[in-house]
């Protein structure tokens, strides 16, 4: 069976003689297994990033850019490859796997910058004879936990902002699917990269502690639940260092009563199925404005969700495949069965679905329930499947409510042809990414990707100049170059300086 190893310079990992399955969702069988790591694999691996990380700091920004440039051209080069292996660990589809791969690539190219980005200020004579300038400095060893969803997209969101700013980076992937992320760090390594600047290490919660309590490690990202995000940021933070910890979500569409639902329906289909629900952005609730415009959603929704295909991933006229294993389909259908017994209208049931020919593999059939209410768990709670909720609305101010008073903040959605409801949401809804007519506002990568509330814990996002800003510190100096000429009073020596 195959094996998935780690990636640690300098030589073998050794073993902990602990492993992980990797399952093929589309036939539900195992198909590799992964080694789990512990304290000494992470000990081997934070030797060599104490190794290498100097240097590559010292290394002047155009060659770093320079690195990320080839990275870059060699990812698209093996993206099928790469699209392929990570549709058949976690289950998307081809298409959506590209765009996984894409989406990470957007944030290297944003990386290829750093010359610019990474500039300090300066400002001359901010005093007499006196200059004042600022540098961003590596804040040494970084390390991010990347989630199952997007085994491409976030590590390269993480480990492409630290590496470039002159850090060495720990990454450690989902067990579930780490082919990818080891791909990707053997790309980075082609490309030029020096040994021990990026290493891929796997593992469970024990290679997560020693992650968080290793004295070594500056910074820290993550991705995952909130519960854990919550765990992440404070037992990272009581060990002195910096983290970012981004959350779950319940991420809310309003369709005002003037939206063109035939678009609306479009982007729901989409946005609430695409990748069977497992992404922290897609749309699993939708809020229509008055019963008017909800009764003709869902006169809409019927035939669009009854038209989507559910297929293997490598069918390209799947819309969607499995999701990641059977614990999790479990889990999905939990929730399904949660929302009937709350009370919802269960419209349509995706529970039971089997794809001929794989009838052990891990698929649900789309689910749509309408009439859910705030004060249901299952409206609470992040499903993360293919399962879409409508929550109705009687005007304006209840759907702006419903996003903002939610215990999550990732990202919300309106449709609207009213330029002012529009602009009066997005000024007033209380979560951290807003979309107008925009089913799944995910920011460019030039801007920064990051929810409020149970959403993110830390204050700063995800790439952009806000991972600029994470993966490094500001040193400031004040400089002054005597000429000689000054009688050598001490007279104000004693006093705090200014700059009269």
């Amino acid at each position: 069976m195959r094996i998935v190893d780690h990636v640690i310079s300098g030589g073998t990992s050794g073993s902990t003689g602990r492993t992980s399955p990797i399952f093929d969702p589309n036939a539900g069988d195992v198909q590799a297994e992964v080694n789990l790591g512990g304290q000494a694999q992470l000990d081997k691996a934070v030797d060599a990033a104490l190794a290498a990380q100097p240097a590559w700091a010292a290394t002047n920004p155009q060659k770093r850019a320079r690195v990320m440039f080839r990275f870059k051209e060699l990812v698209e080069a093996h993206m099928d490859e790469l699209a392929h292996l990570l549709s058949s660990e976690h289950g998307k589809v081809i298409a959506d796997a590209k765009g996984d791969v894409q989406r990470g690539l957007d944030v290297i190219e944003f990386c290829c910058g750093i010359p610019h980005a990474s500039k300090g200020e300066y400002t001359q004579g901010a005093g007499p004879g006196i200059d004042v300038y600022s540098m961003r400095q590596p804040l040494g060893i970084g390390a991010g936990i990347t989630p199952f969803n997007f085994p491409a997209m976030i590590p390269m969101w993480m480990f492409g902002p630290a590496i470039v700013t002159g850090n060495a980076f720990i990454l450690k992937p989902s067990e579930r699917d780490p082919s990818v992320p080891v791909r990707l760090t053997e790309l980075m390594l082609e490309a030029g990269l020096p040994e021990g600047i990026l290493q891929c290490l796997h593992g469970d919660k024990e290679m997560v502690d020693a992650i968080l309590d290793h004295p070594a490690i500056g910074g820290v990202s993550f991705v995952g639940s909130s519960d854990i995000a919550h765990y992440v940021y404070q037992r990272g933070v009581a060990a002195g260092k910096r983290v970012q910890a981004m959350g779950g979500a319940k991420n809310h569409g309003i369709v005002m009563p003037d939206a063109d639902l035939d678009q609306v329906v479009n982007d729901l289909s989409g946005a609430a199925f695409g990748s069977a629900g497992e992404r922290c952005m897609a749309l699993p609730v939708v809020v229509p404005v008055g019963e008017d415009t909800a009764d003709r959603l869902r006169e809409k929704l019927l035939p669009a969700i009854a038209a989507l295909r559910v297929g293997v991933s490598t069918d390209d006229e799947a819309h969607y495949g499995p999701v990641v294993n059977q614990a999790h389909k479990e889990r999905v259908e939990g929730w399904i069965q949660k929302g009937v017994d709350e009370g919802a209208e269960l419209v349509v049931d995706g529970r039971g679905f089997s794809l001929q020919g794989h009838e052990k593999g891990f698929f649900i059939g789309p689910s749509l329930f309408d009439h859910v209410t705030p004060d249901m768990e299952s409206y609470k709670e992040e499903i993360f499947g293919p399962v879409l909720q409508i929550v109705r609305a009687k005007n304006f101010e209840e759907a702006v409510a419903l996003p903002s008073q939610h215990q999550y903040g990732n990202g919300v959605a309106i449709f609207t042809r009213n330029g002012n409801a529009a602009r009066e949401f997005a000024a007033r809804v209380n979560v951290g990414m807003v979309g107008i007519n925009v089913p799944i506002p995910v920011p460019v990568a030039y801007h920064s990707f990051g929810g409020w509330k149970r959403s993110a814990f830390g204050d700063t996002n995800q790439h952009g100049m806000e991972g600029v800003k994470f993966w490094t510190k500001v040193k400031t100096i004040t400089q002054r170059w005597p000429d000689g000429s000054a009688d050598g009073s001490a007279e104000n020596a004693f006093v705090i300086p200014t700059m009269g």
